[in-house]
């Protein structure tokens, strides 16, 4: 087990290089340093470095055949690890900084484990500022999974980290907690100009259609991997983003998820439960811990309670944790993917 150095950022309006500049020098040395962005913390390392990268897999207990994202202080230093084109160009100047991450064509300076031996590489340039700056210091490509042992609940806030990483990594950069809380939008550019969703997050397919004639979502959006199918982009594998107790997906209306809730001799359960419904559900579900999801229409607040909440409920040690099924449309589509997986598919419908 390694020393954890934790540095805590609470003022993001004053020069914080001389903070960042350490952890910079870690990077540049081959180490791990772990820091937030706008959407989930990362894990990250030098992204031109094959050891470094094969440090990120032992740390997260991450299979290596899950490629890591490459990221850049600014959107046109792409082209030094992977060959651009007009789509992503304008990708960059609709979205970037942001969260979106896009799969291109690798140079030969990034490593065939950070690409998990595909010829793409994904690549994003984050809005959060104290990444952006940590990786112009670092002055190299950082690859950067999210920052939790592998299969588990991402972590947006930095005691999620400190209970995965502490004695995995060299540092923690404590940013306070993440804006958004899932991870960016991934897609993947085709020879044609049009795109691929490898990974919906907060750009949703409506937005990408602004700038793009055509997306296709691909089917591992919404559904498991067919066997033997690559992994072309992060949290495409089976479960993922879950607790370690079962989670289940209740697909019906309220009356109908309130009933079989009652119908349940499980003794202790969590149930994700909409603003808009949590009386009527706390009245006829005494027994029941209730989590609550923010208002049906609020996909925003969604996004960023559901990986707190999946993690709290793990610590209070229930025996199963029970959550609607979100709609597949805008930031929905990001929701239902996330819960799926934290479901391993496992869907009950009313």
């Amino acid at each position: 087990m390694m020393k954890t150095e934790i540095i805590r950022i609470t003022d993001r309006s004053v020069n914080n290089d001389r903070l960042l500049s350490k952890a910079a020098s870690i990077i540049k040395n081959g180490g791990l340093v772990v820091f937030p962005t706008e959407t989930v913390y990362g894990l990250g390392a030098d992204g031109t470095n094959a050891e470094a990268a094969n440090k990120i897999f032992s740390a997260k207990g991450r299979p290596s055949d899950n490629p890591l994202i490459i990221h850049v202080a600014a959107p046109l230093d792409a082209e030094r690890y992977v060959y651009v084109n007009d789509t992503y160009k304008r990708l960059a100047e609709r979205f970037m900084p942001g969260p979106l991450t896009v799969v291109l064509p690798a140079r030969e300076i990034i490593p065939l484990n950070t690409r998990a031996s595909l010829p793409t590489v994904a690549v994003r340039c984050p809005e959060d500022n104290i990444a952006r700056r940590l990786i112009k210091l670092s002055g190299v490509p950082i690859a950067a999974p999210s920052a939790n042992l592998s299969g588990s609940p991402s972590p947006t806030k930095a005691e999620h980290v400190i209970d995965d990483m502490m004695g995995r990594v060299d540092m923690i950069i404590d940013g306070g907690d993440c804006d958004f809380g899932l991870e960016s939008t991934i897609v993947k550019i085709e020879d044609d100009g049009t795109a691929t969703l490898l990974r919906p997050g907060k750009i949703t397919v409506e937005d990408l259609l602004t700038v793009i004639p055509s997306v296709k979502v691909a089917d591992a959006v919404t559904n498991a991997l067919k066997e033997g199918e690559a992994v072309l982009s992060p949290g495409m594998k089976y479960r993922h983003y879950a607790p370690s107790c079962p989670v289940f997906l209740l697909d019906g209306n309220l009356s109908a998820r309130i009933d079989y809730l009652k119908s349940l001799d499980t003794k202790r359960i969590a149930v994700l439960c909409y603003k808009d419904e949590i009386e009527i559900v706390k009245k006829d579900l005494s027994n029941a811990y209730i989590y609550e999801f923010g208002e049906l229409t609020e996909q925003i607040t969604q996004a960023h309670l559901l990986f707190d909440i999946l993690r709290d409920a793990d610590k209070q040690g229930f025996d199963e944790i029970y959550a609607p099924l979100p709609q597949k449309s805008g930031i929905g589509l990001a929701l239902y993917n996330r819960m799926i997986r934290a479901a391993a598919y496992q869907i009950i419908r009313l």
